[in-house]
């Protein structure tokens, strides 16, 4: 099947069938990445890829990039992007920083599976292992919290966006237990879109959304090595 094409933030991208499509929580994330001086010379590690949207705008910036994705769709929808647009980025196939070894890197993107979900864990097939993440939402982005300071370089930066819905308190605690300095840095309110919309009386019942909310907030959390 022909791949799916999109131009989401001023970027012509293929994408394949399956693989997460950039929305308003790429976007947030990549005007994060902008703000931090990425420059040549800039290591930069892109966890949970999807397109590559994010990987590009770090390569575009100058940056040396690795991407990586679980999922082999992401890995080759990536691949293709980098080809299209003529940037030199890694792309892996690994489950976070399994296949990673032992480099370290000045900053790390994470735009991860973080949608509250009735199911237990993380899918292991299909569309909606790209945002299903356990009953609390919690199931990829605690991973991410603890995997971070094994892969950042001193003053090295992590740059992760996800829901109010799943607690961003307790991803800064994460954070701050495990010796680095975190804080919200944006946050932004934007319509329930068709997965959250699909589960409203779940959410309801688990008292993650009152009855009047018509809105989801999504927040970026900026977690430096010191």
């Amino acid at each position: 099947m022909a791949g799916e094409t999109e131009q989401p933030l001023g970027l012509f991208l293929v994408k394949l069938p399956g693989v997460y499509a950039p929305q308003r929580d790429t976007e947030l994330l990549m005007t994060a990445l902008e703000r931090e001086g990425v420059r040549p010379g800039t290591d930069v590690l892109d966890l949970g890829t999807g397109s590559g949207a994010l990987a590009l705008r770090a390569a575009q910036l100058g940056g040396s990039v690795t991407a990586v994705d679980v999922a082999r769709r992401s890995v080759a929808t990536a691949r293709l992007n980098a080809l299209l647009h003529r940037r030199r980025i890694t792309v892996r196939r690994s489950d976070l920083t399994s296949e990673l070894g032992e480099h370290a890197y000045d900053l790390v993107l994470c735009n991860p599976p973080y949608v509250p979900s009735p199911s237990v864990g993380v899918p292991a097939r299909g569309a909606s292992r790209a945002w299903d993440a356990g009953p609390d939402g919690r199931a990829v982005v605690d991973r991410v919290c603890d995997a971070a300071p094994g892969v950042l370089r001193r003053e090295g930066v992590l740059l992760m966006v996800h829901s109010g819905f799943c607690d961003p308190s307790a991803t800064l605690r994460r954070l701050t237990r495990a010796g680095l300095k975190a804080s919200v840095t944006a946050r932004v309110r934007i319509p329930l879109g068709p997965v959250l919309l699909s589960r409203m009386d779940w959410l309801r019942e688990r008292e993650l959304l009152r009855a009047e909310d018509e809105y989801e907030e999504l927040v970026v959390i900026r977690a430096e090595r010191i």
